[in-house]
């Protein structure tokens, strides 16, 4: 089954961030996209692809023990 093309505003909006970004990461080629002529589309995947690739997982800590009091 084929993804859902998603406009640059669109894409955006999934993002979080807006058009000027979107098209940032198009211009850096950091995110798959298809051209159709002049008009742009990012595949719903790709965007998946991309907030996978950078998220970062939390490190747990773990707690020394000093020991009890005496």
């Amino acid at each position: 089954m084929a993804d859902r093309l998603l406009t640059v505003a669109e894409a955006g909006e999934m993002l979080g961030t807006g058009e000027r970004f979107v098209r940032r990461l198009i211009a850096e080629r950091r995110i798959r996209y298809v051209k159709l002529g002049r008009p742009v589309r990012i595949p719903e995947s790709a965007v998946a692809e991309y907030v996978e690739a950078r998220t970062v997982e939390p490190v747990r800590r773990i707690r020394a023990r000093y020991g009890k009091a005496a």
